[in-house]
């Protein structure tokens, strides 16, 4: 069983390497260890795990779905071996900088940092919540939370939950213009557009296969994701959110949940930090935290 585990943590390391020299140079070993680790797994599964050139590697379908599985069982390996009260015997004291999309900042991340601030006063707790991309190095982030998979091989990322994008609408706005019987018919209804605030340009609404729609003529335009929910509770336009923030909604039936069969496949929501190596109990405290409060996100039953 060592064996496997090896091979399986020389896999998740890979597919968080922007090469197999990489990868080799962060688990202190040669890439032609990590070449013959690889080969070893694709035979065992008869499967090709990475996509290589000359260039780089590229992680394929199938190993993408592999280590969807891989890393949870490796981290609860993890947490078993961590000694218990390591992060109590740090130093928990200092400042520990967060970030996150605004629409978790009352949702995961106060709750979760209201935890740590009751455990462990000695903590400054700096957030700094942002629909932008940016750089979390520059900005000397140590916890974030990102909706989407984790390619940076900077990062060390945990999957904490997934999200659905349900397209929803108040009853009596269906009421008034009737149920879109396709993805087509959005565009004879109202509906609201999220603006990209990294590029000004309404983000598109997501389906199954990958299809995308983009609001031409939106009744509602908004940056904000609270405010676009608002938009679908009064019964101005059909909007596409967050399952966290339209599930409790959807169960008291203050909006209703159409095209339900057209909806995407889930996206993670992944808290990450930044930099790799030892990590400070104060900054521990905070990651798990976090991954707690997102994983307790309401959900699309």
């Amino acid at each position: 069983m060592n064996k496997e585990f090896e091979l399986l943590r020389i896999f998740r390391v890979t597919a968080e390497s922007s090469s197999f020299r990489d990868a080799a140079v962060r688990l202190g070993t040669s890439p032609q260890g990590v070449t013959r680790a690889i080969q070893r797994l694709e035979q065992h599964y008869g499967e090709m795990l990475f996509h290589r050139t000359t260039r780089q590697v590229r992680i394929t379908a199938f190993g993408e779905g592999l280590l969807e599985q891989v890393r949870p069982a490796l981290e609860r390996f993890e947490d078993l071996w961590r000694i218990p009260g390591a992060d109590q015997q740090a130093s928990l004291s200092g400042t520990v900088r967060i970030t996150a999309p605004h629409s978790l900042g009352t949702r995961a991340v106060l709750p979760a940092l209201e935890r740590v601030a009751a455990r462990h006063p000695g903590i400054t707790l700096d957030v700094r919540l942002s629909d932008r991309v940016s750089n979390p190095v520059d900005e000397g982030i140590d916890v974030g939370i990102r909706v989407g998979f984790m390619r940076d091989s900077r990062f060390v990322a945990r999957k904490a939950a997934d999200m659905r994008l349900p397209i929803v609408a108040a009853p009596r706005l269906i009421k008034k213009v009737g149920v879109p019987e396709g993805i087509e018919s959005l565009a004879r209804l109202p509906v609201t557009a999220a603006v990209d605030i990294n590029t000004g340009r309404p983000w598109p609404w997501h389906f199954k296969a990958g299809h995308q729609w983009t609001p031409t003529s939106p009744a509602f335009i908004a940056d904000n994701a609270d405010m676009e929910m608002g938009a679908a509770l009064a019964g101005i336009a059909f909007a596409q959110l967050a399952d966290y923030m339209a599930a409790p909604y959807i169960a008291s039936g203050k909006l209703v949940q159409v095209l339900e069969q057209e909806g995407p496949p889930a996206w993670g929501l992944y808290v990450y930090r930044p930099q790799r190596g030892p990590v400070s109990g104060r900054v521990r405290v905070v990651f798990d935290e976090l991954r707690a409060a997102v994983g307790s996100l309401p959900v699309l039953r």
